[in-house]
Formats: C-alpha cells, sequence, structure tokens
C-alpha cells in the first residue's frame, strides 16, 4: 500500500519557501524594506506586521525611514526591530523610526553569514521534526497492519530521500546567499 506524501510534500514546500523569504531579509548592499517582511509590533494589545503599522520607505542606500500611522507605535517598532537581530541599527526621531543598514566590512560580513546559516538551521530543524512525524505516522500505520514491514523501509527511503533533496536545496540557497554576501 502507498503512502501518502502529499502533505509532507506541502511542508517541504512551505518550508523551503519560509527559507526564501527569511535569507531574503539577510540583506547587503542597498536598504531594502523587504528586509523588515517578517517582523511584528505589538500594536492595541496584538502582534501586527510592521506594514500594516507603518509606511516602509528608502530614505538613501543605507537608510529606511518608517512613517507610523499612529505615532504611539514607535517606541514598539524600534523594539521589535532591535529584537529580530537584523544587525541594523535604529533610532527615531519625531517623524517615526529610521533604520540604518551598516557599510558592509569583514565583520559585517562575517555577522550576515552566521545570521544566514541559522536561519538555514532553524528550517533543517523544522524539516527534522516534520520528518519525525511522519516516520512516526509510518511505524503506526505498520503496528495497525495497514501496511507490511516492507512497506514502511520502503516508504522511509523515500521520505529520506524527500528529505535528503530539500536539504539540498537549503545548502545551495545559503550558497548563494554567501555568494552574494561576499560580494
Amino acid at each position: 500500500m502507498a503512502y501518502d506524501f502529499k502533505p509532507f510534500d506541502k511542508k517541504i514546500v512551505e518550508i523551503t519557501e519560509r527559507l526564501a523569504r527569511e535569507l531574503s531579509g539577510v540583506r547587503t548592499g542597498r536598504a531594502t524594506p523587504v528586509i523588515l517582511d517578517g517582523i511584528a509590533v505589538e500594536s492595541y494589545g496584538t502582534r501586527m506586521p510592521l506594514n500594516q503599522v507603518a509606511n516602509i520607505a528608502v530614505e538613501d542606500a543605507r537608510t529606511l525611514r518608517i512613517s507610523p500611522w499612529d505615532m504611539s507605535v514607535a517606541k514598539e517598532i524600534e523594539k521589535a526591530i532591535t529584537v529580530a537581530n537584523l544587525g541594523l541599527s535604529v533610532g527615531s526621531d519625531e517623524k517615526g523610526v529610521r533604520v540604518f543598514f551598516p557599510e558592509l566590512t569583514a565583520d559585517r560580513r562575517v555577522s550576515l553569514l552566521r545570521i544566514a546559516k541559522e536561519k538555514v538551521e532553524d528550517i533543517r530543524t523544522q524539516l527534522r521534526h516534520e520528518r519525525d512525524d511522519v516516520w512516526s505516522d509510518i511505524q503506526v500505520k505498520e503496528r495497525d497492519g495497514e501496511i507490511t514491514e516492507d512497506d514502511k523501509f520502503r516508504h522511509k527511503d523515500e521520505m529520506q530521500k524527500k528529505v535528503d533533496a530539500a536539504n539540498k536545496s537549503f545548502d545551495e540557497a545559503l550558497a548563494r546567499k554567501e555568494k552574494e554576501i561576499a560580494g
């Protein structure tokens, strides 16, 4: 009997897309609002995406200007960006919040590379959890007599091939980001 890997395949696609979004947030060179896409701000008792509480604009090559619609959330915006650990400097003034992108020094390149590697490792951990869930499900189906022991190991091999392919795509994405960071 064939095991239904469709939900697992869907999870792998979601995880891969999440990695792409997170790595796009590790920016080099020019200031870009994309880096702030994953940031949520505490506003009126709920967490909201930054782009739903403020306008984000490129002020110059290394600066973003965040103009909150309600200035009372400016401190929360500043705090959320700082906590996100993106390696950016943040300052507020009467018009809102300014985000400064540091010069790409050798130390900054190392820091960006470390951040990118951490993001990839987080994604790998998420994939391992999904793999473990599928493996547990396969084992339960074998115990319940829905699949044979041979099927169990065939499904395990098929699952591992999918995991290996996903990990290879993660490595390729990291290699591209390393090349971008290196300049």
